[in-house]
């Protein structure tokens, strides 16, 4: 044998074996993973990847419970009604609080052939009150505002005043956190009269006009507002109380703790009084509003100052209590009381012959009650 007849055997050898070794490996290899397809989630259950997968057919449910319904909901306007009111916007919310308030209280006694006799009178009053409160997290800012007048005739004498007051109250609040309920404190509170006030039955001489008095606190100090109750109680170490007294000839006269005029030997006025009078002291207030039963509310306030400078513990007191029966949304029936101790209103008093004092008198308790029936407005 040749050599090249050597060389072509030995080639046609190693194809007969490459042949051999690529035909036991086709037999014996796996098939590759196939590249994973996005599934699509609206397609049906069966997806197709390459190995096909078939799930099981979910058995029917036999036992229907009786609450399921398989009827298709209905909508029915058979019992809708028609709208009474005019449909409202939505408003974002506010943190003031608005209440307006008319009260117009009435009292008559009419007499008409009446053999146990009387006289033929009527009385009104009206309460005007205004109140407008804020309030959010730390803050807390209270404002009222408020007028009061009250007549009476009666038959042979003339028309008396028998309420008289003009009130402002001011009190801003802070506290460090919502939990707490005790509040760094200002306050202003000052109240007056509208028109002159006398002794019945003389009606020459005044006893007080507006603003003679005139007071007004302002101060600082800490307030106690508990949630969901209609309290306050305000405590003030630090209180500038300011008495005005306007009107000259009662400043002559002292009145209301000014000091008074200088009068010589025959009464002419050498020096005149003094008509602000300035007070520095210790001042708790205190207002409580509470539903003592259906339709019965109590309402309660009182003012309690001492003076450091002059007459320390001597306490003046201004205390009202208000019982209102409430007979429907405008008809109601008030009971009403006030008390007030003042050192500085003096009664009494003694005069001379000229016309000068002698004895300014003393203080004492000052008490008014009112009943009343009348209708309420609140707006």
């Amino acid at each position: 044998m040749s050599f090249i007849e050597y060389c072509f055997a030995a080639i046609k050898r190693w194809i007969i074996f490459l042949l051999l070794v690529l035909s036991l490996s086709a037999i014996t290899a796996q098939d590759t993973i196939p590249i994973r397809q996005p599934i699509d989630t609206s397609a049906v259950d069966t997806i197709t990847m390459d190995t096909i997968v078939i799930r099981a057919i979910q058995s029917k449910i036999r036992n229907i419970p009786r609450s399921v319904y398989l009827s298709n909901p209905i909508v029915s306007f058979k019992k809708t009604k028609a709208r009474t009111k005019a449909f409202h916007k939505f408003k974002v919310p506010s943190f003031w609080i608005n209440e307006n308030v008319l009260n117009i209280n009435f009292n008559e006694a009419a007499f008409v052939n009446w053999k146990a006799g009387g006289d033929n009178a009527i009385a009104a009053a009206g309460n005007l009150k205004f109140i407008k409160n804020y309030k959010f997290r730390y803050i807390q800012w209270d404002n009222d505002l408020e007028f009061r007048y009250g007549l009476n005739a009666q038959e042979g004498r003339k028309i008396r005043k028998t309420e008289d007051l003009i009130r402002i109250t001011s009190t801003f609040g802070y506290r460090r956190d919502t939990i707490s309920n005790w509040y760094y404190s200002v306050k202003a509170n000052f109240n007056t009269q509208f028109s002159n006030g006398y002794k019945y039955p003389d009606r020459s001489t005044p006893v007080s006009t507006f603003m003679a008095p005139g007071y007004l606190f302002l101060g600082a100090g800490t307030s106690f507002i508990p949630e969901g109750k209609k309290i306050n109680l305000y405590i003030s170490p630090i209180t500038q109380k300011i008495t005005f007294v306007q009107d000259q000839t009662l400043a002559n006269q002292g009145a209301f703790g000014v000091k008074k005029a200088v009068f010589d030997s025959e009464g002419n006025v050498v020096s005149p009084g003094e008509k602000v009078f300035m007070e520095f002291g210790f001042l708790i207030t205190n207002t409580w509003q509470k539903q003592i039963f259906e339709n019965i509310f109590l309402d309660h306030r009182v003012n309690l100052y001492t003076d450091y400078l002059q007459k320390f513990g001597n306490i003046d007191v201004d205390w009202e209590l208000n019982i209102k029966l409430v007979v429907n949304k405008y008809i109601q029936t008030t009971i009403g009381a006030q008390l007030i101790y003042d050192d500085d209103i003096k009664f009494n008093e003694i005069l001379a012959e000229d016309g000068t004092i002698v004895d300014s008198g003393g203080p004492r308790i000052q008490f008014k009650q009112l009943l009343g029936v009348g209708v309420a407005y609140t707006f």
